[in-house]
């Protein structure tokens, strides 16, 4: 019963898990690229349409278009590096738009010290990574809304475990994808690490968010088939 409820109601999630894990696997197949990036463009497409119909709320119809913004991102980024980092910056500012419209109690001690730390050491960290002078400072102002983005995922009110942590998963990829400029250029951890970790850090976003405004406001749930 629980895989059939899943497969009913939802089937985006089980469609964006399996166009993730074809993009990672057949990457490595000799089909040709350019039919992997409407694949890999699939993966958090479908997390969208998810987003799109368990919500009708403002909030998850902003995560929608942050997530439309990352799927564009993702496709983008396979054809022009600067292309899919201003999709992405679009996806983390519209993103911090959901987490400020929904802010937890005000932080205190080490909460504060942890969001002042995904403010302010991940542009620094992504300043110091590229061997290019001329990338550093691109790369910091990108990781400043990366940064800015994870800091208003832990103060929001969602769950830190799921969409906090998905946050701090998408600063790992993103930190190991600019690395690739630096000290990881020629290696081949940024080829096998980098897509899961993004991926899985979407996820935790997507579904702790939606789950959490369900749970808030069930009025606001989107019926498919007649159930809710």
């Amino acid at each position: 019963m629980p895989r059939r409820a899943l497969v009913n109601k939802r089937p985006y999630l089980l469609l964006s898990v399996a166009a993730a894990l074809a993009f990672y696997y057949m990457r490595a197949s000799a089909l040709p690229e350019i039919y992997l990036v409407p694949i890999k463009g699939c993966a958090v497409g479908f997390l969208a349409l998810y987003a799109w119909m368990r919500h009708s709320s403002c909030s998850a119809r902003i995560l929608t278009a942050a997530l439309i913004a990352g799927a564009v991102g993702d496709m983008a980024i396979e054809f022009d590096l600067r292309a899919g980092a201003a999709a992405f910056f679009v996806f983390h500012a519209l993103a911090l738009v959901v987490f400020l419209r929904n802010r937890g109690e005000p932080l205190e001690g080490r909460d504060s010290l942890i969001f002042i730390l995904l403010l302010l050491a991940t542009p620094f960290i992504a300043y110091l990574l590229p061997y290019d002078d001329r990338v550093s400072f691109p790369a910091a102002i990108y990781a400043l809304a990366l940064g800015a983005m994870a800091a208003g995922a832990w103060a929001s009110n969602f769950a830190r475990l799921r969409v906090a942590a998905g946050a701090m998963l998408f600063i790992v990829s993103d930190l190991l994808k600019i690395a690739e400029m630096g000290p990881l250029s020629g290696s081949a951890v940024p080829q096998y690490l980098v897509w899961p970790i993004y991926y899985l850090g979407m996820f935790l976003i997507t579904v702790g968010i939606v789950t959490t405004l369900r749970k808030r406001d069930p009025e606001l749930r989107v019926v498919q088939g007649g159930q809710h």
